[in-house]
C-alpha cells in the first residue's frame, strides 16, 4: 500500500511538473488555467501518468483502454508502457506516436508529428531513448533502439536511426549530426529554437564546388607552366595561349 501511496505522489509531482514545463515553454499560453483546459498535449500526458501506473501494477487492458481513450479525445497516442520524465512537453499534440518501450528524459520537448517508433518485431526494447533536455522538432522520427544524448535538438522532419551524442544537432534524411559550436547545459534556458539549423549538403556541395575548382586551377597552371617550359605545340602560337589565359 506504501509503495502505491507513493506511486500516486510521484505521478502528482509529475503532472505538477508538466504543468509548469507548459507554462514555460510556450509563450502563446497565458495562465495555468488555459492550459489545463485546453492543452490536448497537455491532457494527452496526464493520461499517459496514469494509465502507466496501471500498466505497472498489472493491469495492462486497462491502461491500453485509457490509452486509446486518450488518443481519441487529443490526437497524441502515447503506449502505456513507455517511461516519460517529469517537465515533459507536447506542443500542439496532433499525431504525435510513443511506443511501448520509449524512455524519454527530463525537460524534454516535442512538437506534433513526431514518432518515437520501433523497427524490430522482436520483444524487448525497440523504441529509442530520449535524453534530458531534449528538443525534437515537428513531423520529426526517432525510430529504433537508439540513445539521443542531452541537450540535443533534432529538426523538424528528420528522421532518426541512428544514435547521437549529447550536445548534436541533427538533421536531415537520414539525420546527419552536427556538434553544437555553443554547447547547450542544464542551468540555460529551454533550446527551443528548432528552426536553427545548419545546411549540411549545401555547406558541403559549396566546399566540394571549392575544392573542384582549386584542382582546376591548379591544373591549369600546371598545363600553363609545362607550355612555357617545352614552347607552345607546333599547332599554337604564344599569342593562342596567352589569350586562352
Amino acid at each position: 500500500m506504501q509503495t502505491s501511496i507513493e506511486q500516486k505522489h510521484g505521478i502528482l509531482a509529475k503532472m505538477g511538473d508538466d504543468l509548469k514545463s507548459a507554462l514555460q515553454r510556450d509563450p502563446a499560453a497565458r495562465s495555468a488555467l488555459e492550459i489545463f483546459l485546453l492543452y490536448p498535449g497537455l491532457h494527452a500526458l496526464w493520461f499517459h501518468r496514469v494509465n502507466h501506473w496501471l500498466w505497472g501494477i498489472g493491469l495492462k487492458l486497462i491502461a491500453r483502454w485509457g490509452s486509446q481513450i486518450a488518443r481519441t479525445f487529443t490526437g497524441v497516442e502515447i503506449h502505456p508502457g513507455a517511461q516519460i520524465g517529469s517537465g515533459f512537453f507536447i506542443d500542439h499534440g496532433m499525431g504525435v506516436v510513443i511506443g511501448e518501450t520509449a524512455v524519454v528524459g527530463q525537460d524534454v520537448t516535442i512538437y506534433h508529428g513526431v514518432t518515437l517508433g520501433g523497427t524490430s518485431l522482436e520483444k524487448g526494447k525497440r523504441h529509442p531513448t530520449i535524453g534530458n533536455r531534449v528538443t525534437i522538432g515537428a513531423g520529426a522520427k526517432v525510430l529504433g533502439n537508439i540513445h539521443i544524448g542531452d541537450d540535443s535538438r533534432i529538426g523538424a522532419n528528420a528522421v532518426v536511426v541512428k544514435s547521437v551524442p549529447e550536445n548534436s544537432v541533427v538533421v536531415g534524411v537520414p539525420g546527419q549530426v552536427v556538434r553544437r559550436s555553443q554547447p547547450h547545459h542544464a542551468s540555460d534556458m529551454p533550446d527551443l529554437n528548432h528552426t536553427s539549423l545548419p545546411d549540411v549538403l549545401g555547406v558541403s556541395l559549396k566546399d566540394l564546388l571549392e575544392r573542384v575548382e582549386l584542382l582546376e586551377a591548379g591544373a591549369h597552371l600546371h598545363q600553363i607552366s609545362k607550355r612555357h617550359i617545352h614552347g607552345p605545340k607546333a599547332d599554337e602560337s604564344w599569342d593562342e595561349i596567352e589569350f586562352q589565359i
